[in-house]
């Protein structure tokens, strides 16, 4: 399958600066990429009726929030997205997914909390995932405090967000927390680092800007020991029960090293009952939503997105 015409070129255009691969540079040197990736590439700033820093009780002191309030919304009772931002659990940050948070939050008209939760290698799972859920819980929990609605709560993320995402959705339901939805965008969902365990991980692993070089990369220092990756809380789809589990929306690209453990989560989710709508882009790659300021399917994504969550919130 050919690339989509705009990731072909966005994947041109870095190929020319001659910059070496995220995968050869030192964490800081990467998260420092990654940042300017995203003010560079994401598209517009939507300006917002307030955004507030904050912080949440985690099990190793505080998790930074942002909240974002777009236009019009209730002040005391609002629908919200709990965000997990991508980045392989080592890059990204409340910065690298500024302008992704935006655009939800404008699109769906709700409220966008994003989290800022500890990364590897200085903080190795399962911190990432402990920091996700206790955050979303933290969250409904001062739910009235924050202006938002307890009842009308959402969480997501993209690739290792989608991952966190999955697993703050599943400890959720374990303990008795209701969840509207979970959207997983091009999400991680089983970290055995194996390539032959998903046609995808062979079919695009020369596709940037997540290659299995690049996974590789994250896992070394994400999962230091990889029997961590036998866990739930490190790899979603190998939770004993997927029954009633929050509504999810799947959002992947064609291209995209991740594309089918994430289908086959989406599966494993349906098989279960759980109720799963589903897009795949053709020919995209992965992290194109980050990239709305060259990539027209991130607008498109958006828009699916914010639909969804208004529908289910």
């Amino acid at each position: 399958m050919d690339l989509d015409r705009d990731a072909a070129a966005f994947l041109e255009r870095i190929a020319r600066r001659r910059t070496p691969p995220m995968s050869e540079l030192p964490v800081s040197e990467a998260r420092a990429m990654y940042r300017r990736q995203s003010r560079h590439f994401g598209g517009p700033t939507v300006e917002m009726a307030s955004v507030a820093d904050s912080a949440a009780v985690g099990p190793a002191g505080p998790i930074p929030l942002r909240l974002y309030r777009p236009q019009g919304l209730d002040p005391k009772q609002a629908p919200a997205l709990v965000y997990l931002h991508g980045g392989g659990w080592v890059v990204g940050d409340l910065e690298s997914h500024d302008k992704v948070c935006r655009q939800i939050a404008a699109r769906a008209g709700i409220a966008v909390v994003a989290v800022d939760y500890r990364l590897a290698p200085e903080h190795p799972a399962p911190a990432s995932a402990e920091d996700a859920v206790a955050a979303l819980h933290w969250i409904a929990g001062e739910a009235a405090a924050l202006g938002l609605d307890p009842a009308r709560l959402a969480v997501g993320g993209d690739s290792a967000g989608g991952s966190l995402a999955a697993v703050a959705a599943i400890a959720a339901r374990d303990s008795g927390l209701t969840l509207r939805g979970q959207v997983l965008i091009y999400p991680s969902t089983d970290n055995r680092l194996d390539p032959d365990l998903y046609p995808s991980r062979r079919r695009n692993a020369a596709v940037p800007p997540l290659t299995w070089a690049m996974v590789r990369y994250f896992h070394a220092r994400h999962l230091p020991d990889p029997r961590l990756a036998l866990d739930w809380h490190a790899s979603p789809i190998l939770v004993p029960d997927a029954a009633g589990l929050a509504p999810a929306l799947l959002v992947g690209g064609a291209r995209d090293v991740l594309h089918d453990e994430g289908e086959a989560y989406a599966d494993r989710l349906a098989a279960a009952g759980v109720p799963v709508e589903r897009k795949t882009y053709p020919g995209m790659v992965h992290g194109f939503i980050e990239l709305g300021g060259v990539i027209a399917a991130a607008a498109d994504a958006l828009d699916l997105i914010a639909d969804w969550l208004r529908r289910r919130l």
